[in-house]
């Protein structure tokens, strides 16, 4: 039996828990709109189109935040297609994902689905085939009460309140060959920067967000951050980080051990924008909007042939997760939760349909995908102050990462209600671990509920015919006395320990 020991006192913190950790991505891509959020004629379709089987399955969710509308697809879009009466509205070819954009559902009709879910928007704007006249008048559109061109087309397009929209992000993927309208880091960092004046001239509170590299396998990775960083640094809030994971040939240890990657990623991000904040005398920080991650199994993709006759909302990255998948999720979000101190924003990958934990089909059913439970126990519990956690634990190798610890764990105190949870996954693919956890240090607490994701086969799926397959269970092997706190963990297993006060 492996054993593992960490402490929880609530004196070491991280950071307050961010509320934007737990924020979504709805892009056009494939179904992740049209049959996903919004299916006019759907037996669940609400008066503005938007499928009520999926708002329920977002607020159980969790999510906070809905970076919209790419992505991709963001470089080639031209946001007043969008907006006005429907029928007036071009279709369009997105080159992005080789589609045709009907335009049915735009901007307004953004807002009004974020509204309905309880989500705070996040808007992106095209820098691929677009610059800073078409950011403002984009600006001028969501966010001038009245009195303008653009302001009232918005109110007579129906919306008479602004949308309120506070973080922007500055272009997306730029340093991606594959983006339309690539460019070098010099190229965008002065573009970007431009935006950013311009934009912060209509309003300075905005929250601007710069392209960081669009995975930390580019070659040109870190000198990117490094070259728009010294261009943008005092213009914008954040950088961003995008990554996303998968099992290859075979190799589960090390697909279980991804966070170990997504810890060296963020690390490397805070290091080099430090860098250059000290370069520029400068003790503002920049902070991270991980604004794109998830399980995607990305090679499944590339190389395929895109759809010769550019249709409506195809079938596209439409990746079926199994409990595996569900656990290396988990550990992506123990490392998110753990550097809350400078990650203060992220969007899962994406919200419906597409590598997302909700899938849908049209005119039927909506069903939760094994990632749907992580996501949805970590926003639900995690609250207060993420604690700082340095488990004792025993190691493994991975032909990926080398030597890894095969217990990953981050824990949460909200000093308020008095509320503790611990987040912790067991990488083993074979062994279950014992834990011992130290409660000394949060007085008095009882247990409130012990639960485990996990199961005889690792590749076990849930299904539109049987959802509930992988799902949460009581975990039973776990004992509290003396302010010790001992739990089994199953192999291969995402695990939640609430504790509450007697």
């Amino acid at each position: 039996m492996l054993t593992a020991y960490l402490t929880l006192d609530p004196a070491f913190r991280v950071a307050p828990v961010r509320r934007r950790t737990f924020g979504t991505f709805v892009e056009h891509l494939g179904r992740c709109v049209y049959t996903g959020v919004y299916e006019p004629g759907h037996p669940t379709a609400d008066e503005d189109g938007f499928r009520r089987d999926v708002l329920d399955l977002v607020r159980e969710l969790g999510v906070t935040t809905a970076r919209y509308p790419g992505g991709n697809f963001v470089s080639g879009y031209r946001w007043e297609d969008g907006v006005g009466p429907r029928e007036r509205r071009p279709r369009r070819l997105d080159l992005a994902w080789h589609s045709t954009e009907t335009n049915e559902f735009g901007l307004d009709e953004f807002i009004a689905w974020t509204r309905k879910a309880g989500v705070e928007p996040m808007m992106a704007v095209n820098l691929g085939t677009r610059g800073i006249a078409e950011a403002l008048d984009l600006l001028e559109y969501c966010t001038v009460e009245q009195g303008t061109h653009l302001s009232d087309l918005r109110v007579a397009n129906g919306a008479k309140e602004p949308h309120g929209i506070r973080m922007w992000c500055l272009g997306n993927e730029m340093d991606g060959p594959w983006q339309i309208g690539h460019k070098t880091a010099h190229e965008y960092g002065r573009l970007a920067a431009e935006t950013a004046r311009a934009m912060r001239m209509v309003d300075p509170a905005l929250e601007l967000v710069a392209c960081g590299s669009s995975g930390s396998s580019m070659e040109t990775f870190g000198a990117w951050e490094a070259a728009v960083l010294e261009e943008t640094y005092d213009l914008v809030d954040f950088i961003s980080c995008h990554a996303y994971y998968e099992e290859h040939d075979g190799d589960l240890g090390s697909f279980l051990a991804s966070a170990v990657d997504m810890d060296h990623f963020i690390d490397s991000v805070v290091a080099t924008a430090d860098a250059v904040g000290a370069r520029l005398k400068s003790k503002k920080k920049i902070d991270i909007s991980f604004d794109e991650w998830n399980v995607w199994y990305l090679s499944r993709f590339q190389g395929a042939e895109p759809p010769r006759d550019w249709p409506v909302a195809p079938r596209l990255l439409e990746d079926h997760y199994h409990l595996a998948d569900a656990v290396a999720f988990g550990g992506l979000l123990i490392s998110l939760l753990r550097h809350s101190d400078r990650v203060t924003s992220a969007c899962l990958a994406q919200l419906v349909n597409v590598i997302a934990p909700i899938m849908t089909e049209p005119g039927g059913g909506a069903w939760r995908q094994t990632t749907f439970h992580p996501f949805a126990q970590a926003s639900r519990h995690a609250a207060g102050h993420v604690l700082r956690t340095e488990p004792v634990s025993p190691s493994y190798v991975t032909e990926r990462y080398g030597e890894v610890a095969t217990l990953d764990a981050v824990a949460t105190h909200d000093e308020e209600t008095g509320a503790t949870t611990l987040f912790a996954v067991n990488r083993s693919v074979d062994q279950p671990l014992t834990l011992t956890t130290s409660l000394r240090g949060l007085g008095p607490v009882r247990l409130a509920e012990a639960t485990t994701l996990s199961g005889p086969d690792p590749y076990v799926r849930n299904t539109a015919d049987a959802p509930g397959t992988v799902v949460p269970r009581p975990n039973s092997d776990v004992r509290l006395a003396d302010g010790t706190l001992e739990i089994t963990l199953p192999p291969v297993s995402w695990n939640v320990i609430r504790l509450d006060r007697p």
